[in-house]
């Protein structure tokens, strides 16, 4: 059953075995796996069915670290969660990214990479990549067009799949149809009250933008709201211990992280194509598709003591003829405009994660004069035939002879990298986000390190040179030219030990019984792996171990 929240009908307060608050890949993953048992479930989502202006202004926040960081356009508040704007990336992290690194401080999680095998088998059948089978960091399916061969002990070409599905599309009809599964849409957690001695969750306190406000009271709750939100709700939850819940050692929020990008430079080329093709994803074939990508060997991150990284190679296009870019807008004009909210806020997202200025305008100009476009496509033929036959021969359509080459990369864990409260609050009332986004000593030497050898070993590859980014060769010590992939990481991490970690390796919350956490907050360290396949592996593990403990309760509860 899913309810609006902001409905007069639906009813204020709830009971429920299980609450979950947030309905993106996480929370609908451990909804999902109740469906058909006795327990039953609230699973709390602040976003509506499909995106909206007024529930996204509540993810808005302040930025104070050394790299700029937009909370508000860097995930998204709707059901089905910020993978409404993903690419589909699934991936493993390896066995090595799980591992104590000596060269990199705080690293190594707390269980081990076999741990987690047995669920990304079953995030394979969640996330609808069923024909792909595991390796260690990477998937053994075949790929369209043959990486590069590389010095193995310097650069390796593991493989993604990406998923057909957004789980929020994919999933709601089973949620919607499950008697034991109520969704509420538009309930955004206020806080979670704790019982006096602070060792315990009594009822989770929501609220609606339009004022509306109730309880929902559960044995268990789960936080699955993101990254960031995940933190922030913790700190929040602050009317029995001032300093928030499971932060008795000041250490939610803290090593936030995230996978930096930038461009570490381009290869000048006559044969860009060899370098490009490879890894060219609009080339893959089905619905399930698995690309290549160029990642960093680990004996190569050990001898250099640098972090996990990947390169991915663009093809920049020279002069665009004259028939080729009237063929482009003709193309444009023929697509529908963008008119929804939705739409409109999932472009504005995207545009701004790909740091590409954006407005409505932009999304919906197009040219109505059809007649006069074609007009300029038939003078243009000429251009477009040369374009074909660059086409067959596997050639770009358009000539270039410039790689960009955008660097992807694993950030260090960092304890004054974190999350706070800003003093501005929501129109719920609640304190903003505060991201204080910084990077180390560590990254930067990745940075250089990592891009001096994608750039010789591409350029060795096509018969080209690499020229380095300026900023890489800045004196400037503190200098970095990244900025976020919207993975946010590490805000609640999983440690053995409360002192270093807020959940353990069940993803309990240290000192508070019935509260777990799922999703990307609780990684030590991130690999360069996308997360959300991780994410859904943990997810189901979490599921797993909320429902023994659930049944053993009810046993107990029985005798």
């Amino acid at each position: 059953m899913i309810i609006d929240y902001l409905a007069g009908s639906a009813v204020s307060d709830m009971d429920a075995d299980l609450c979950i608050i947030g309905a993106g890949a996480a929370g609908i993953a451990i909804a999902r796996h109740f469906i058909g048992t006795p327990i039953t479930v609230c699973l709390i989502e602040g976003g509506g069915a499909t995106g909206e202006e007024q529930s996204q202004a509540l993810y808005e926040g302040m930025s104070i670290g050394t790299l700029p960081f937009d909370a508000g356009t860097s995930r998204m508040r709707v059901f089905g969660g910020s993978c409404n704007l993903w690419g589909g990336g699934c991936i493993p992290l390896g066995s090595r990214d799980l591992v104590e690194r000596d060269w990199v401080p705080h690293s190594g999680w707390p269980i081990a990479y076999d741990d987690l095998t047995p669920y990304y088998e079953r995030a394979r059948e969640y996330c609808q990549i069923e024909a792909h089978h595991l390796t260690d960091g990477s998937f053994s399916t075949p790929v369209a067009h043959a990486p590069i061969s590389f010095d193995a002990d310097k650069l390796v070409n593991p493989v993604f799949a990406r998923s057909p599905i957004l789980f929020g599309k994919a999933y709601r009809t089973q949620l919607e149809k499950a008697a034991n599964v109520t969704v509420l849409l538009h309930a955004n957690l206020l806080e979670l009250h704790a019982s006096a001695s602070g060792t315990s969750v009594r009822h989770a306190h929501i609220g609606a933008i339009n004022g509306r406000k109730g309880v929902v009271r559960a044995q268990h709750y789960v936080l699955a709201c993101g990254g960031i939100e995940n933190a922030r709700m913790l700190l929040l939850s602050q009317s029995v211990l001032p300093h928030g819940l499971g932060n008795e050692h000041d250490l939610v929020g803290r090593y936030f992280m995230d996978h930096p990008c930038g461009s570490i430079g381009t290869v000048i080329t006559d044969m860009p194509e060899r370098v490009t093709r490879p890894y060219d994803r609009n080339l893959g074939k089905g619905p399930s598709a698995a690309f290549p990508e160029i990642g960093l060997s680990h004996a190569f991150q050990e001898a250099r003591g640098i972090l996990n990284g990947r390169v991915h190679p663009f093809a920049v296009e020279g002069s665009v003829p004259q028939g080729i870019r009237s063929l482009r807008d003709f193309r444009a004009a023929l697509r529908p405009s963008v008119q929804d909210e939705n739409a409109l806020l999932e472009a504005r997202l995207c545009a701004a994660l790909k740091n590409a200025p954006s407005s409505d305008d932009d999304i919906n100009e197009r040219s109505t004069n059809l007649a006069m476009l074609a007009l300029r496509v038939g003078l243009g033929s000429a251009d477009i035939v040369k374009a074909l036959l660059h086409k067959l021969q596997k050639k770009s359509t358009v000539r270039s002879n410039r790689v960009e080459l955008i660097g992807y990369f694993e950030q260090a864990p960092n304890p004054d990298s974190r999350i706070t409260l800003a003093r501005e609050r929501d129109v719920l009332g609640l304190p903003k986000v505060c991201v204080d986004w910084r990077l180390t000593a560590l990254d930067r030497h990745t940075y250089r390190t990592a891009a001096a050898l994608f750039g010789t070993e591409l350029a060795r590859a096509c018969g080209g040179t690499y020229q380095p980014a300026a900023w890489l060769n800045d004196d400037d010590n503190t200098t970095a030219k990244v900025h976020t992939t919207a993975h946010h990481l590490g805000t609640t991490r999983m440690s053995d030990d409360p002192q270093r970690g807020v959940v353990d390796t069940r993803c309990r919350v240290h000192g508070v019984d019935n509260l777990h956490i799922a999703g990307s907050s609780v990684f030590p360290t991130g690999g360069w792996a996308f997360p959300t396949f991780t994410v859904v592996a943990l997810a189901l593990r979490l599921a797993d171990q909320l429902r023994a403990l659930m049944r053993n309760s009810a046993m107990s509860e029985a005798v």
